[in-house]
């Protein structure tokens, strides 16, 4: 037996147990860096989540992460599944490993501020509404709470730290993230990327949250 062969057969006995303890997802598959999840659907299929194979623990607060249990022949990393346990993507799928997904709770759009080109004394070089160019729109992500909070240069008697996020979400070919895009969500939150890391499994972020 080769690689192949046991991943495939891997894969076969997770659908199988699938069937008999997981719910339906869709699965879902961007065409490009806008709303993948306005495709059309790949397939249905059976799929659990879990934070270990024995199922002997729930998840916690503060972690995205789960290993999922679906047959994954025609899955890729970035693939969302959406079903009734949420909206998932998948981070990870590594030889002979339990597969490696990521819970969103948020829906996000990558914005890339241009500099205003007004001239003239007192000309405002900073960032507008007017120039925010979108490189990424409706994408779910993994938005939670970070350590920290950046203090107020101010140090009003009333002022409160500006919250900080730990940001996941897919790459899409080509476009590269970088410290100073802004992130905004369904919610109407903005957030700026202090930090973006490209990992095996997607864009790994943190993001200071500013108001709109």
């Amino acid at each position: 037996m080769d690689g192949a062969t046991l991943q495939d057969k891997i894969y076969k006995g997770y659908g199988q147990a699938a069937k008999r303890i997981g719910f339906d997802y869709q699965q879902f598959r961007a065409t490009s860096a806008n709303n993948p999840l306005l495709t059309t659907a790949i397939q249905t299929l059976p799929a659990s989540f879990t934070t270990n194979f024995t199922y002997s623990a729930p998840n916690k607060y503060g972690q995205a992460a789960w290993l999922g249990l679906f047959d994954a022949t025609l899955c890729a990393p970035g693939d969302y599944l959406v079903g009734e346990g949420g909206t998932f993507f998948i981070a990870a799928m590594q030889s002979t490993l339990p597969i490696y997904v990521v819970q969103t709770n948020r829906t996000v759009s990558v914005l890339r501020v241009g500099m205003d080109s007004g001239v003239g004394l007192g000309g405002y070089g900073g960032d507008t509404p007017a120039t925010e160019a979108p490189l990424m729109t409706g994408w779910p992500a993994s938005v939670l709470q970070g350590t920290k909070g950046e203090a107020n240069p101010a140090n009003l008697p009333g002022d409160i730290r500006t919250p900080w996020w730990a940001i996941l979400m897919p790459a899409w070919p080509g476009i590269v993230l970088r410290t100073s895009d802004i992130i905004l969500d369904e919610l109407g939150r903005k957030y700026v990327i202090s930090s973006a890391e490209l990992t095996d499994m997607g864009w790994r972020m943190t993001a200071m949250q500013v108001q709109v």
